[in-house]
């Protein structure tokens, strides 16, 4: 920019002042002046197994998995504890739920990373020796099941259902326990095995 028509250049040159500016506010400097890697660090690869201890009806299994890997697929897959099922595989049907810290939790939805330090029991670590735990008992005196596909999610519900408190009615028992769906309807009979379970459980 010229102050008159054939003068000198001024001096200052304020076009040429602004694009330096803008451009050197782009460029990230650390402290001590370098520029700034803004590359984000390489993610690790998930697929890449990981070490994780699932504490499992009362012993610690050590496992190498993908970091992906399900509860309910470390249970099966990995561990061969096949009592709990995959039925929907989308958390909807219940047949894979198994207690983690005594809370019932659908298995197919849980990473097993993140039960991790937590006890989980399944249907295989309810059994005590040669004695049935009295839900299976239950189970077996009213014939709360046909094909069985769910029985093993139903009863691991039904034991948190009454350690809940939710078992002091037949109201409560449906109402708690619908998140588990028997396909062969034998509801009545289900809710009529809670019932006959739930004070033994709950006095010991």
């Amino acid at each position: 920019m010229s102050d008159k028509p054939g003068s000198k250049q001024s001096a200052f040159d304020r076009r040429a002042f602004m694009a330096a500016a803008a451009g050197s506010a782009l460029v990230p400097m650390t402290a001590r002046g370098a520029v700034e890697d803004a590359r984000p660090p390489a993610a690790q690869d998930p697929s890449l197994p990981v070490d994780v201890t699932l504490q499992v009806n009362g012993k610690d299994k050590r496992l190498s998995i993908d970091a992906r890997t399900t509860l309910l697929d470390a249970l099966r897959e990995h561990l061969k504890l096949t009592g709990s099922k995959k039925g929907c595989d989308h958390g909807q049907c219940g047949a894979c739920t198994v207690l983690v810290d005594d809370r019932r939790v659908v298995s197919c939805l849980t990473l097993a990373l993140a039960a991790e330090g937590q006890e989980i029991t399944t249907i295989e670590g309810l059994a005590t020796d040669d004695h049935l735990h009295p839900m299976q008992q239950a189970f077996i005196d009213n014939d709360a099941f046909q094909c069985g596909y769910c029985t093993p999610g139903q009863i691991m519900s039904a034991v948190a259902c009454v350690k809940e408190g939710h078992a002091s009615n037949e109201a409560d028992i449906r109402e708690y326990m619908s998140g588990n769906i028997c396909r062969c309807a034998a509801y009545p009979n289900i809710v009529a095995a809670v019932k006959q379970a739930a004070p033994e459980i709950l006095k010991g």
